[in-house]
């Protein structure tokens, strides 16, 4: 009787810290992901200036080997 009453007791433990566990990781993955929504927010006006410097030098190099 003794055995089976300290069974249940680790079997339910044993869930309490998976659960524990995914919860922990979930959440995790869940502040990752609010985290790099932010800093694709951030770098957005970042790269959208840094391809028009680049559209902008595709331009200038092909205007200049078309004059010569």
């Amino acid at each position: 009787m003794l055995f089976w009453i300290v069974l249940v007791v680790v079997v339910v433990l044993a869930l309490v810290v998976l659960g524990v566990v995914a919860y922990g990781t979930l959440g995790a993955f869940g502040r990752l992901n609010r985290e790099l929504a932010a800093a694709e927010r951030d770098v957005a006006p970042v790269r959208a200036e840094l391809q028009q410097s680049v559209e902008r030098a595709a331009r200038l190099r092909d205007d200049r080997t078309t004059a010569s």
